[in-house]
Parts: C-alpha cells; structure tokens; sequence
C-alpha cells in the first residue's frame, strides 16, 4: 500500500492520459471537476499563505499537471456534448442554467468576458512577471554569491550556512527559469479554452441540425447551455490556477504571508486610509450619488484611519523612553540564556539609578568592548520592533570562538546622545577605535571595478574594508546586483565593521582571567598535559603572551592541546628560564602550519609575495639587540623603498579572495612583520617552515632591494 501511494502521482498522470481517449460516463465527469475545482482552489490558498515561493517550489510541475488534467475533462465533456445531445452531467447543466438565465446571448458575452479577462489580464501580466522575474534572478546571481562569500569571509555565517544559502539562490534561478515557461502552459490552456467552446457551439448545432433533433433555435439553446457550462467549468479552475500563478510570481518582496503583508503594510498607512475617507465623502455632493452608502464608506474608511493612528502613536517605543539616560541599553550576549537571543533591554532613570551608592563604582568599570548608537540606528538593536543585531553579535561571537578558539567577551550596546543620529563608534576597552555612519532605510551598494551601468544614490566608503560604495534605495536593489554591484543590507554593514574591528583587536581582549579559563576548560580534555604545563614549566604570564602573539596575527588558537604540547618541548630543550619568547612562539607557529596554511589557501595554491636573497642578507645585517631583543634597524631610504614596493605589489590582491601574504626565512619573519605592521595591519607574515608541504607556493610578485649601497644603518 505504501508504495502504491509513493507512485499516486504517476497514477494519477496515467489516468489524466486515458481520459483523453477512453470515453467516461456523466457521473464519472462529474467527479472529475469537482476534483479539478477543489484542487484548484487548494493552489490557490496555498500561494497566498506561504512566506516565499520556493516554500511551493513544486508549483511549475503542478501546473503542468493540473492544466492536463483540465484538458482531459473538456476532451471527455466535448465527446459527450456532441454524441448525447448537449448532455454531459449535471454540473455542466446546472452552470449553463445558471448564467444564461434564458437568454443565450447575454450568457455567451458573459463568458467571454471571463475568458478574455483571464487570457489578457491575468495569463498575460503572469507570463510577463514570471519571463522578468526569471531574467533578474539570473542576472543577480553573481551579486549574491559575492554577498554570501563576504558574509563568509567577515565570519557572519558559517560555511554550512553558506552552501544552504547558495543552495537557496540556484533553487531559485531554477524556480523562475521553469515558470517562465509554465506559464506559457497556462497561456496555451486559455487558447484551447476559446478553440474547444467553439467546437461545442458550432459543432453541436451543426450535429443537432443533421440529426433532426429539434428546430434551429431549440438546438441553439441547448448547446449554448452546454458550452457556457462546459466553458466555465474549465474557465473557473484555470481562473484560479491563472491566479495563483500570478500571486507566486509576485512574491518578490513579501516578508509574510499574502494575509500578513496585506494587514501589516495598509494600517502602517493610517493616513492614506483617512485621506480616501475624506475624498469618497466629496464625492457625495455630486447629483444623483447615493448618499447613504457613499457616507457609510467614508465614515469607516476616517474612523479606521484614525483609531489605526492612534494604535500606532500610543505603541512603546524605545526611541520615546528617553533614550539617553545613564545606563541606558545595556545588552551583551552574555544575557542571552542558552544562546537563543533572547535578550532583555533593561531601561531606569540616571536618578534612580545611582541612588544606589554600589551603582556608582560600576561608572569605573572599563568595557571590553562597548558600541554605541546614535538615535535613528535605535530599530537595528531594540528586538521589541524587529532589531536583529543582538542576534547577528550571538552568530559572530559563536563562530568566532569555533574557528580561532577564543570567546569574545560581552558586548556593551549603548545609545549616546554625542553622536550623529545616523552614526555609530566601537569602542575597544572604553577608547574609540572605529566609527561609522549608517542609513537605516536604504542598502549599501559595493562599487565594482567595472560596472555595467552606475546606479543612483549617496556616495560613501564601506566602514569595514574601506570599499567605496553608495547608499541606494531599496528599490533599486535588484538593478543594482544586475550592474555588478554587492549589495548589503545595513545592518550586515554594522555586524561585518563589527565583526572586522574584534578580529583586529582580539588580542588585546585576551585577558589574563581569560586565559585561567581556557586553562580551567583544556583541563576537562587534558588534565595530565595541563598538570605538567602548569605552573612548573609555563606560567600563566608566558602563555598570554603565547595566544596573543598567535591572536595578533590572525593565527587560531583552538588547538590549545598542540600549543602546549610544543610550548613544553621547546622550554625542555632550552630549559627555565624561558629568554627567547619570539623563538618559542615561531616554534608553536611552525607546529600549527596546517592550521596557517588553511587560512590562506585556495584549491591547493597560496598566492604570495616573495623577497629576494639579496634584500633578505641586507636585513639580516641590520638585526640589532635592544633590552627586549633583536630588532630590524633599515636605513630610512631603504624602508621607504620597501613600503613603496609593497604598496604597488598588494594591488595585485585585489581581485584574490584571499589576505596578502609576504613570504619570508623563519629567521626573518617576526621581525619583518614588526616592521611593516605599522604601515600594513592586514598583511600576514609567513615563514617556509608555516607552509604545509603539500600546498603549491605561487609567487605573484617580489620584493628586491632597490639601493644595496644603503642597506646597514
């Protein structure tokens, strides 16, 4: 049984192909349309109740399938009509009845006017939405993939998150693509519509003529009555598949269901509601209006608009509760119980506040990471009307601690009456380190390097990676991914500068009582190793200054088991105390060089620049020893040479997804990062001994020395 109802459908196809040639009783049809008709109005509800047309993805297929099996009932209907006399079941009947009412040339232009409204109104607008529909989402995908590669780069999503994503935008490519020419099947239908009503009324009167079955008019009638009721019973099953396809193509822009949009969008407009009201009210003084129905509409179109004004005005709203007291929003996802986002905004006076003495010392307290907002940016984090970034940071910050092995503490959101309504500022243990300015009701379009066409809007530069970009409207998103602009929405642009600035400042957020609790969590896996470690050959101090060396550079620290392991083997071979930590920590680096190489590898290749031998001996020569070490002394010609070449050679990364990455000696590494970091945060410094050996090393450019008599200092 079960897998009978597995191949239900291909049944039911089959049985579709036979009507089209076995002849079927009355009753038997009879059946046939009242499935039709109730399956109809199924699809029907069914694309007005969904959130997003790839929740009916099947609909293409169905349609195919319903329009055949409405093809099979008016081949068996017309076998019927034309061999028993204009008879082929009561439902065919009691329609012809119902709208001839008698007169057989009023019920004829009537269903006329029904397939014509469906075949040039309904048919033709879908067929033209689903062919544009089906273009746009085509020449988008290319902005979308690139969305979805920086969300992944900036860490907002993860890589299984991204492959769903990616899924849904093919999915949808294929959806439109196959309702673009679905709807070609609903056009064909209204045509064969037209053709078979005709083959009923001519055919018939011609047949009951010949047959002798009564006089012209007598035959007339009946065959009128029998094709207006064969017409509709076909024309209203395909009205309602006409229409349902319509209201799926349409469904670009729904963030609910059809019911949902419908209420939520028309009492956000209060006004225009009372506007209406007004005008229909004027238009009662015109002679000959009916008053009373023109009145009764205007006073309910005023009274909904008003009370709907009214609901809006009287609504909490974060904005109105004086936003810019002492504490003011405090939310950090450490709240958030079991990582559900379920975060409470907590809101008392500045007065009642620090009534409480204890209150007072929390003003000492430094934040290790605070934003604050200035007031038009309030709707992105109040969850109470929609905000969402509380929910973003608990996604960045699970992420983040899955691929670099470190928890960013709890974030600090607050408003600030000294911004700029639309700005915003990060602040990295309560000191400014980055700002930037947002405008909530439109979307940032990244500008590409050859656009097929410039769009419209605000000219700006993207916080996070300096990219010039523009703000444009949210309507002319679609035109904007179709001219090769990456299109984000503002919020994606707060958590992504967000997400950017804690990545560069993740070291100075590993605190030592930070790093006890990574100690106290590797004990739950390791306690032998942990018990070795500490504190008799690494202590506490030694080992911050381990993970945040490795965090400084964008190294993961996730596999805490290896750092230590290596940590212990280079200090038994040195032994105690510990005097070269740069040397150590190269030592970790070279142990972690599958975890280095992941980072900046593509399909088995890293792209990097390269040093030749001649500028490596010159900078090898220029090593000198301070107190904390040795350190590169270049000539200052030499330097400014060497910055100057970098600059010109990491344009070549432009086009690369992946981060520059100079290639050097073990020997030379750390200190050559250290002096380029000032000039060039985001370039990463490697070493031979970092690169897994299986990686195909491509060099892009070179650096040389371009005035050897000036190397030393």
């Amino acid at each position: 049984m079960k897998k009978l109802l597995s191949y239900s459908v291909v049944l039911f196809v089959l049985t579709i192909i036979l009507l089209l040639i076995i002849p079927l009783p009355a009753a038997i049809v009879d059946v046939a349309i009242i499935l039709n008709i109730s399956l109809s109005l199924m699809i029907l509800v069914i694309t007005m109740t969904i959130r997003e047309p790839l929740e009916f993805a099947i609909f293409p297929s169905l349609l195919l399938i319903t329009t055949l099996f409405r093809l099979g009932i008016n081949v068996s209907t017309t076998r019927n009509i034309l061999s028993n006399f204009g008879s082929s079941g009561q439902i065919i009947k009691a329609f012809g009845d119902f709208i001839l009412q008698g007169n057989v040339v009023v019920g004829l232009v009537i269903y006329l006017i029904i397939v014509l409204m469906q075949f040039l109104v309904i048919t033709k607008g879908a067929e033209r939405v689903s062919e544009v529909a089906a273009r746009f989402t085509l020449d988008a995908m290319p902005g979308k993939q690139m969305a979805i590669d920086a969300d992944l780069n900036s860490g907002l999503i993860d890589e299984q998150m991204a492959k769903i994503r990616r899924e849904k935008i093919q999915r949808e490519a294929d959806f439109y693509g196959s309702m673009d020419g679905a709807t070609k099947i609903v056009k064909g239908d209204s045509i064969m519509s037209l053709i078979t009503t005709g083959i009923n009324l001519v055919g018939g009167i011609i047949i009951g003529m010949v047959q002798g079955s009564g006089t012209l008019g007598e035959v007339a009638v009946t065959y009128s009555i029998a094709t207006v009721g064969d017409g509709l019973v076909g024309q209203i099953p395909s009205l309602l598949i006409s229409t349902a396809t319509g209201m799926i193509v349409t469904r670009a822009v729904a963030e609910g269901s059809l019911n949902e949009d419908i209420s939520r969008q028309f009492t956000a407009q209060p006004t225009a509601i009372m506007i209406s009201g007004v005008v229909i009210a004027v238009l009662s003084v015109i002679p000959g209006m009916p008053v009373i129905q023109l009145l009764l509409v205007s006073s309910g179109l005023i009274g909904g608009g008003y009370y709907l004004s009214r609901r809006i005005k009287e609504e909490p709203s974060i904005a109105a509760a004086g936003f810019a007291s002492g504490p003011g929003l405090e939310a950090s996802p450490d709240d958030i119980p079991g990582e559900t986002g379920d975060e409470t905004l907590r809101q008392v006076t500045e007065e009642e506040y620090y009534k409480d003495v204890n209150n007072v010392y929390s003003l000492l307290t430094v934040e290790p990471i605070e934003m604050e907002f200035g007031y038009s940016l309030i709707p992105l984090v109040d969850e109470s009307v929609g905000g969402k970034l509380i929910n973003r940071i608990v996604i960045f910050r699970r992420q983040y601690a899955q691929d670099m092995g470190f928890v960013i503490p709890s974030i600090r959101l607050r408003d600030s009456s000294g911004l700029n309504t639309n700005q915003y500022c990060i602040k990295i243990k309560g000191e400014e380190v980055a700002k930037g300015e947002l405008l909530v009701d439109y979307y940032l379009a990244l500008d590409p390097e050859n656009p097929e066409k410039e769009i419209d809007g605000i000219e700006t530069i993207e916080p996070a990676y300096g990219i010039p970009s523009r703000w444009i409207r949210p309507e002319d998103r679609e035109m904007a991914e179709i001219y090769g602009y990456t299109v984000i929405d503002p919020l994606s642009v707060l958590v992504t500068h967000l997400s950017e600035v804690v990545k560069q400042h993740a070291h100075e957020l590993l605190t030592r009582q930070e790093i006890i609790h990574l100690v106290e969590n590797m004990k739950k896996t390791s306690p032998e190793l942990i018990e070795e470690a500490f504190p008799n050959f690494v202590n506490y101090s030694l080992f911050q200054k381990i993970l945040t060396s490795l965090l400084k550079e964008g190294v993961p620290i996730k596999d805490m088991e290896t750092i230590i392991e290596t940590a212990l083997e280079s200090i038994s071979e040195t032994g105690l105390p510990v005097k070269d930590v740069d040397g150590l920590i190269e030592h970790i680096r070279t142990a972690l060089k599958r975890t280095i190489t992941r980072l900046y590898c593509e399909d088995g290749s890293m792209k990097v620049l390269t040093m030749d031998s001649e500028l490596e001996r010159t900078m090898v020569s220029c090593l000198s020893k301070g107190e904390r070490g040795y350190y590169l002394a270049l000539n200052p010609d030499v330097l400014q040479s060497l910055i100057n070449q970098i600059t010109v050679q990491l344009k070549k990364f432009n086009s690369l997804s992946q981060n520059p990455v100079i290639l050097t000696s073990q020997v030379m590494r750390v200190h050559f990062y250290r002096l380029i970091d000032q000039f060039y945060p985001n370039v990463r410094v490697l070493s031979f001994n970092e690169i897994a050996n299986n990686i195909q090393i491509q060099s892009i450019g070179s650096l040389t020395l371009e005035n050897p008599e000036r190397g030393g200092s």
